[in-house]
């Protein structure tokens, strides 16, 4: 089992996030009329797939990302930027079947590239209104945040909610939850009014308060008893960006017994929505982290780290994995929408900005724009590779 897991976890976590967001862009551009030939899980030359009507759906040499091929006015200049050089070739017009496409795939009675007839007008990216281009540019990051909300609703709706319960397992000595009377075994029910009832909660109370008093409600044996408490501000750093901060402490420790309460349907989904957009509050934060200089880039991890972490995860359980795989997916989701030009959010800066300009940029300029992207992608794959093997050879 062991070994299977670790041939078997980082396809699934790679696999389905990248299947889901390229999905999205297939599905949006069929239902925008637009003709989209290749269906591709990663890059690069064909490996294996099938042609089922007029795409050709398929799983390409380099397992990183991948791509919707859509019939566009500029394709023959920009495909090779978008992942699908092998298939180079003019939309427009194609008598015979060029050398570079399997006989397997030529249809004489298809479209270009793979068969005879050129695609139609109508069927063209440009074609398409403003809306429908954003839309069908957005649909990937839209599918990868639906799937992160389906996981973490149906993590909490299979396993139930997770929490660890607000009792007290030990005090420090000396610390202010001793020198406030605090003891094991007491159940903290409400801090400044608030109930809670569950360690977390406390944490995210009590941390923000550096200076003042904190009211502590607790039950002990059966009676409720107040507590007032003076955190001390203690050296700490951002448990998602690393910057250093100061929290409160009181000087306590839970009893790590971790409780499961069965949820509803809705209840599911209402927590999954929650979780899903905490989880993006964090990747924002380290974006703006990065931007800041508060979080270093020593800190991005790539392919062969999201590997590792993904055989831990099918290890430690379905759970898990599915946890990694819906927090991978909000990832791929938010880090889509930077405007770097070959990402979709640079696309969707760049239609924009035709809209308003009220015409479309050169083909030089937007294969300018398409290359410094590029360059910008290949840059943040090199680092994330080093930091990912710096990682491994020096534990």
């Amino acid at each position: 089992m062991a070994a299977l897991s670790i041939y078997i976890a980082p396809l699934l976590v790679f696999g389905l996030v990248v299947f889901v967001h390229e999905l999205g862009h297939f599905v949006a551009a069929k239902l925008c009329g637009v003709y989209a030939p290749v269906f591709s899980l990663g890059w690069g030359g064909r490996l294996f797939g099938w042609k089922r009507g007029e795409t050709d759906y398929r799983v390409s040499l380099i397992p990183l990302g991948g791509f919707v091929r859509m019939a566009s006015r500029e394709d023959e200049a920009l495909v090779g930027i978008e992942g699908g050089a092998a298939d180079r070739g003019s939309l427009q017009n194609a008598p015979e079947r060029p050398t570079n496409i399997s006989p397997a795939l030529w249809d004489p009675q298809g479209m270009a590239p793979f068969g005879p007839r050129p695609v139609p007008a109508n069927r063209w990216v440009e074609s398409k209104s403003t809306s429908a281009r954003v839309f069908m540019l957005a649909a990937g990051v839209i599918m990868n945040i639906l799937l992160t909300m389906t996981v973490t609703s149906g993590i909490y709706y299979r396993y139930g909610k997770a929490y660890l319960p607000a009792v007290i397992d030990s005090v420090v000595p000396g610390a202010p939850a001793a020198a406030a009377g605090l003891a094991s075994g007491d159940r903290i029910v409400a801090i400044d009014g608030d109930s809670v009832r569950a360690w977390e909660e406390v944490i995210a109370r009590v941390s923000p308060v550096t200076s003042g008093v904190v009211t502590f409600d607790i039950v002990r044996n059966g009676a409720r008893l107040q507590k007032q408490i003076t955190p001390q501000a203690a050296d700490a750093q951002d448990p998602v960006t690393g910057a250093p901060r100061k929290v409160g402490r009181v000087g306590m420790m839970v009893r790590d017994s971790v409780v499961r309460e069965a949820v509803s349907a809705g209840e599911a989904v209402a927590n999954g929505s929650r979780a899903t957009w905490g989880m993006a509050r964090n990747v924002f934060s380290v974006l703006g982290g990065l931007v800041s200089g508060e979080v270093s880039a020593k800190n991005l991890g790539g392919p062969i780290q999201i590997a590792r972490t993904s055989v831990q995860a099918a290890r430690n359980g379905a759970e898990t994995l599915w946890s990694l795989i819906a927090f991978l997916s909000l990832n791929i989701a938010i880090l889509n929408l930077i405007p770097i030009p070959v990402l979709d959010g640079g696309q969707i800066l760049m239609v924009l900005a035709e809209r308003i300009k009220g015409s479309t940029f050169s083909l030089g300029t937007r294969e300018a724009f398409a290359r410094v992207g590029v360059l910008a992608v290949l840059a943040l794959i090199l680092l994330v590779t080093f930091n990912d093997l710096r990682s491994v050879f020096t534990q």
